[in-house]
């Protein structure tokens, strides 16, 4: 699917889904669980389906509302708040658990295109004894799975891939993993550590996971809250350096609300910037437990209006044309830093809002984008060069030479490569081109992997996309 995007003006409340990282967490700890669980407000998207499906093959059963359903009853939320439900009702999704009885596929586990599930799942599924072989798409047949690998080994998983001399899916492994010994990694991906620590939970004893250089972190502190909020013990050391989980913990079914997904507010905030329009964002998760709203600190340090009311869940953003509210606090020549590693899911919609930075922004630690459905450096570099941005690509930086109200920037036609984040950081930049301009999408339906219907719901608030 080809889409279209060019100059408009947004206005109205726009809420986006749940969180991807949060629900796949919940169904694979649902699926650990003695009994019935519910999870309410998840995110339906491609990803989240495909652990499903997954979790199926392993002795749960998830009963999913009928399509366009929003009714359902859900219990308490991860936190205090009340905040992080996209919809006025949002639907639930129950998960009768496989608990003790939890048991290896009959055949092969296809994730998708879900990284998280390849990471989370594996671990766990090596807790049991026997041989487990997992694969993808095209694009998660590309990714690197040797330090996975590696730590499989490293507690006694014999794993491997199935091509000799492949560091890629699709791999194969054989449990059980010993949890008696310890675990040293680098850690700069952080879902196989999360995977590790999900596992834990079935291991008899305390694994000890040595990091020598952790960098998604905020997702480490995501998993503890889970798990915590399921009985497993686990602690984090303050520089996530050493990580310990204790086991075995028999998991009740539990009742849970799944957050509104930061990584996906990321995309009406930068558009309502670039276009310079105003537009609130409800149901936003104040919780703390998603890394990825630091972009919020992150473009109010360079003049961005953004206010965000944690009482009422809402983001306002008051864009202004001419950039003039991107830039504002940024002094002439200055160069804006921003290490990314925290939260890398991030990139594709900063990169873009940087283009109508006045100045030089540098994008630093970047090495963890580069792993993930694509090398989302080189992409974004390429791409944005199509429409006359002025990038460059270091060893471990992105660096954008903006200006404001994005001037130099133009139409054309660029690839998603099939990567959800890119395509729709693509279409956001769009609504900022001068009058007249367009950036054609390819291969725009790839937005369904975390944000179902986003062009729909864009268009409500008058981004005016359309199929070409």
């Amino acid at each position: 699917m080809k889409i279209s995007s060019q100059n408009s003006v947004l206005s109205g409340h726009v809420s986006v889904p749940g969180s991807k990282s949060h629900t796949i967490r919940a169904l694979i700890l649902a699926t650990l669980a003695e009994g019935t669980s519910h999870i309410k407000n998840p995110l339906p998207s491609n990803d989240c389906l495909s652990t499903v499906q997954a979790v199926k093959q392993i002795g749960a059963e998830v009963i999913l509302p009928e399509t366009g359903s929003g009714s359902g009853s859900g219990g308490a939320g991860m936190s205090a708040s009340d905040c992080g439900q996209g919809a006025s009702s949002p639907a639930v999704w129950t998960v009768h658990g496989a608990g003790k009885n939890l048991h290896l596929p009959a055949g092969v586990i296809d994730v998708g295109n879900s990284g998280s599930l390849m990471y989370f799942l594996c671990p766990v599924l090596s807790t049991l004894a026997g041989q487990c072989t997992f694969t993808g798409d095209e694009s998660i047949c590309k990714r690197p799975v040797n330090h996975l690998i590696d730590a499989l080994n490293q507690l006694g998983g014999q794993a491997s891939c199935l091509e000799e001399g492949s560091v890629t899916p699709p791999f194969k492994f054989c449990g059980p993993i010993d949890v008696n010994k310890s675990l040293t990694t680098d850690g700069k991906l952080s879902q196989y550590i999360s995977g590790f620590m999900m596992a834990t939970s079935r291991l008899n004893g305390t694994l000890h996971i040595n990091l020598t250089d952790p960098k998604e972190t905020p997702y480490l502190t995501m998993t503890k809250i889970w798990l915590e909020s399921v009985g497993v013990p686990c602690t984090i050391s303050d520089d996530f350096k050493k990580i310990s989980v204790t086991g075995p913990v028999a998991i009740k079914a539990f009742d849970k609300t799944v957050p509104s997904d930061w990584e996906a507010v990321a995309f009406p905030l930068v558009a309502a910037l670039v276009s310079g329009s105003t537009v609130v964002i409800e149901g936003i998760d104040g919780s703390g437990s998603q890394g990825d709203d630091k972009i919020v600190e992150v473009l109010q340090s360079v003049g961005a209006d953004i206010e965000w009311n944690k009482k009422d869940c809402t983001l306002t953003v008051r864009g202004h044309k001419g950039g003039k509210g991107l830039s504002a606090k940024k002094l002439p020549g200055a160069e804006f830093r921003v290490t990314i590693s925290p939260f890398p899911d991030a990139i594709c919609a900063l990169a873009v809002a940087a283009c109508f930075i006045e100045g030089r922004t540098v994008i630093t630690d970047v090495e963890i984008c580069r792993k993930k459905e694509t090398d989302r450096i080189w992409a974004m570099k390429t791409e944005l060069r199509k429409l006359g941005a002025d990038i460059e690509e270091g060893d471990d930086c992105l660096i954008i030479n903006g200006h404001e109200g994005g001037a130099g920037l133009h139409g054309g036609e660029v690839e998603s490569y099939k990567d959800h984040r890119i395509a729709m950081s693509l279409a956001c930049l769009g609504l900022g081109l001068p009058a007249g301009q367009s950036v054609i999408i390819n291969d725009a339906e790839c937005c369904s992997v975390s944000f179902p219907g986003f062009f729909e719901v864009m268009n409500g608030i008058g981004a005016g996309f359309k199929e070409v």
